[in-house]
């Protein structure tokens, strides 16, 4: 097999003699069209209780692009009053109201489209691509949920006990607090928000440190549009706005979309007042590619799914299992794909697909990944260094030959890296597949149409995709097991989350 040279990577950066949004690292033709500071409580902007400011900086230049506040355990205190006012009223709402409001929700981010995407790509560095995709995303997101709010069934009223009539409820849980990470953070929100407004409940929301704008954005938005104080956004580190939504005796339920570690610390908080968790946590998403597969669709396949928001993304391919009679021709067919893909800043051209990570210490973790893997002895196919700065880049890297076990692929990098192990068997595949502490989700590759009902089956994985990868829609669930959590995001296993049942019996001869 013949490895490409991996110094062809370079960052395609943005004219520094253009003023444009482009050159600030911004798709489109506007200004950055920053939020408002401050909170969003009951239908307005307010100042925090701290002075305290936390920079949000823009990792395609590494400059600091906007300051929000740093929020406080008050702050929480205030914005969970707000939320529980207003969700007397709003939980009171016909399944017909609610959904009216998510549509507007949908057409005002479609009418302000532009800015979005604008802001998430300053925020997160994120391609043009990728940015367009997330905010279309986000309007089917409520699009989807304005109309799956007025479908909800609930089992049949009758007589199941003699003399008794039964009636079963769908209630809002009440309010909820939500905490979003870094890696889509307007698209993370809106499957947050969608279904816990559409079941009638309110929100306090915590977006990350490090990417608020575009949900604070939205806020700004929807002042007005919305009833006040169903939808509350404090800004703030986890350790102290989060932590206080996952002991506030007044929050029903916390859904939280973020790391394992983050995921513990919410669960492990919660559960001390018994409330509800919805969690979605981290991944390593196995290919298993069979020898009968078409390896060159398997190869494109993980070009996209792999290398999508630079690796970012808790779906990625990024761990292959390829039967060893075609382990060298899929690598090669592999390496040949990755090596078409353009690594820059979003105002850098159409054709840029992968940006930066998303910070200083994110991108020090991902090296460290690549660095031990080298001083493993792994042999690295394409790719596998950091690129110059300005900017968090990482060269799109292969690791191939890797061992049963390696480190580096058994633990989430969240970065553009695919590594590549072989397998001998169909029982092995699936041991190997099944041994990753997460569950989120799996693709299988094969022409083999028992292979494709078979595997599946025994993959310990939310998702599993054949033939495919990383391809959703509203309309199934998304979420996983193990390590990865519990709970679903989108579909209408969403809004069963969100709600709770109540069971009336009526005595007939009373």
């Amino acid at each position: 097999m013949t490895l490409i040279d991996t110094e062809q990577f370079t960052v395609r950066r943005v004219s520094e003699d253009n003023n444009s949004p482009a050159a600030n690292n911004v798709p489109g033709s506007l200004p950055l069209p920053l939020p408002p500071g401050g909170h969003f409580i009951g239908g307005s902007f307010v100042p925090g209780s701290s002075t305290h400011l936390i920079d949000v900086v823009d990792p395609t230049t590494e400059q600091v692009i906007a300051s929000v506040q740093a929020g406080t355990a008050a702050d929480v205190d205030v914005a969970v009053e707000a939320a529980v006012a207003a969700q007397k009223s709003w939980g009171a709402t016909t399944p017909k109201e609610r959904s009216e409001v998510l549509n507007l929700i949908a057409n005002i981010v479609e009418a302000n489209r532009e800015a979005f995407e604008i802001i998430e790509s300053a925020n997160t560095g994120k391609p043009r691509t990728v940015a367009e995709d997330d905010v279309s995303s986000t309007i089917d997101t409520f699009r989807f949920m304005a109309g799956a709010s007025r479908t909800l069934t609930s089992m049949a009223g009758g007589d199941y006990a003699t003399g008794h009539t039964s009636v079963i409820l769908r209630e809002p849980v009440g309010v909820v607090g939500v905490i979003t990470p870094w890696n889509y953070p307007l698209l993370m929100a809106a499957w947050k928000i969608a279904p816990i407004l559409a079941a009638g409940n309110s929100i306090v929301l915590k977006p990350s440190e490090q990417t608020p704008l575009s949900t604070l954005k939205l806020a700004e938005l929807l002042a007005g549009r919305i009833p006040d104080g169903i939808l509350n956004v404090v800004t703030g580190q986890g350790r102290t706005v989060g932590q206080r939504l996952s002991e506030h005796p007044d929050v029903a339920l916390v859904a939280l979309t973020g790391s394992v570690v983050s995921g513990q610390a919410v669960a492990e908080t919660a559960a001390k007042s018994v409330k509800r968790v919805h969690l979605e946590l981290g991944g390593k998403a196995p290919v298993v590619v069979f020898p009968d597969a078409d390896l060159r669709a398997a190869a494109a396949g993980v070009r996209n799914a792999g290398y999508w928001n630079a690796g970012q993304d808790c779906g990625a391919a990024c761990r292959v299992l390829v039967h060893e009679s075609v382990a060298a021709e899929f690598t090669e067919h592999l390496v040949r794909e990755v090596s078409t893909l353009v690594v820059g800043a979003p105002g850098a051209g159409d054709d840029v697909e992968i940006g930066p990570m998303i910070s200083r210490p994110h991108f020090e973790r991902v090296k460290e990944s690549l660095a031990d893997a080298k001083a493993a002895g792994l042999q690295v196919a394409i790719g596998g260094s950091a690129l110059e700065g300005p900017g968090y880049f990482i060269e799109p890297t292969v690791i191939s030959n890797v061992p049963a076990g390696a480190h580096v692929a058994t633990h989430e990098i969240f970065g553009p890296v695919v590594t590549v192990e072989t397998f001998s068997s169909t029982e092995e595949a699936i041991t190997r597949a099944n041994e990753s502490p997460y569950g989120l989700s799996a693709s299988v590759w094969t022409r083999d149409s028992s292979l494709s009902l078979s595997v599946p089956k025994k993959l310990d994985f939310g998702t599993v995709w054949v033939n495919s990868h990383l391809v959703l829609a509203c309309e199934v669930p998304w979420g996983g097991f193990k390590g990865s959590g519990y709970g679903r995001d989108l579909s209408l296993y969403a809004l069963d989350d969100y709600s709770r049942t109540k069971h009336v019996m009526i005595n007939h001869g009373a």
